[in-house]
């Protein structure tokens, strides 16, 4: 026969979760809340954390302050396994996800049996489009410039960025050459972790041309250390990237457009998923995420829960067409 006092210590112990929650049994608050960056220091993956960190924040959207914490490896290939495997109920953790990741989802490299559906796709918080950069003092000053000697020997350039071949940056270098005829099997391409690490390497002359993101050269364009030869978006994007020319511009139809945004463990409660999908819905409305929005480059992409979960799963198809026609998988 159980006791008063047994059956109060019980009721005590489940109270205690990994969650948090407030004064009404039914509302779920997040425990130290994390997010996680699966790289390096200083690319995408960052960015994209430290956007959610400032402004969930600033507009106390969060009970306690979010840690961002880093996880490199296979470009999210670590943190996904991760996730399906230590932390596949968690729910106080998000992870930084991007169009590259969905790319490397449809080629097969985030893990044997691992597909889009073995996450809950969150939330995003902006889109990004690809640029072509070099060092300020390259002796390319035009894209014409840079894809002439590509065509005179494709092989004399050095191109790097995050992720192998087959990732979302090799694929802006492979489209871009292959618009002049250029098979991009011929370019030497280093990978990195990250962009971070890739800029790193461009400053340091151990490659020519970075084919990165817009949203990554916010800092190197303020101290002059970079430039953009062309961004890979649709239109001439707003100030302060105005005065960089469009690739499609210049006569090259080539377009690559990021979405940027979190997932969940796959088996995270529905109580828990629809917090955070209330807490970035909110957080669209905010001015100052707005302003932290475009601070970091990024540009307005709003979309939470059901309508993200179905736009990552078309994205994925698409992206497998993409990969079969430049011979990625079969």
């Amino acid at each position: 026969m159980r006791t008063a006092f047994a059956v109060a210590v019980a009721v005590a112990a489940l109270s205690w979760t990994s969650a948090a929650w407030t004064s009404d049994a039914r509302a779920f608050e997040p425990n130290q809340p994390t997010c996680i960056a699966p790289a390096s220091p200083g690319g995408g993956f960052d960015l994209t954390c430290r956007i959610a960190q400032r402004s969930l924040e600033a507009v106390d959207l969060l009970p306690s302050p979010m840690e961002v914490t880093f996880m490199p490896g296979g470009i999210g290939a670590v943190a996904y396994a991760h996730m399906n495997s230590s932390r596949i109920d968690e729910p106080n953790t998000i992870v930084a996800f991007s169009s590259g990741s969905t790319l490397n989802i449809a080629q097969g490299k985030f893990g044997v049996g691992l597909d889009e559906t073995d996450a809950r796709w969150l939330a995003t918080v902006g889109a990004d489009f690809g640029a072509i950069v070099v060092r300020a003092e390259s002796e390319f000053e035009t894209l014409d410039d840079l894809l002439e000697a590509v065509q005179d020997d494709p092989s004399g350039l050095v191109f790097g960025a995050g992720g192998s071949i087959g990732s979302q940056d090799w694929m802006k270098a492979a489209l871009l050459v292959g618009s002049v005829g250029v098979d991009p099997r011929e370019l030497r391409y280093v990978a990195y972790e990250g962009g971070g690490k890739s800029k790193a390497a461009l400053l340091g002359g151990h490659i020519d041309v970075f084919p990165g993101d817009v949203s990554e050269m916010t800092g190197e364009l303020e101290t002059g250390t970079m430039r953009i030869l062309a961004v890979l978006a649709p239109e001439r994007l707003p100030e302060p990237f105005a005065e960089f020319p469009t690739a499609r511009e210049m006569g090259y139809d080539v377009e690559w457009t990021i979405f940027r945004g979190f997932y969940m463990g796959q088996e995270v409660s529905d109580e828990a998923y629809d917090w955070w999908v209330s807490q970035f819905e909110t957080l669209y409305e905010s001015p100052e995420f707005q302003r932290v929005r475009a601070e970091q480059g990024l540009f307005e992409f709003n979309l939470a829960g059901e309508p993200l979960d179905a736009y990552v799963r078309e994205s994925v198809v698409e992206m497998r067409d993409l990969a079969r026609a430049t011979g990625l998988i079969e």
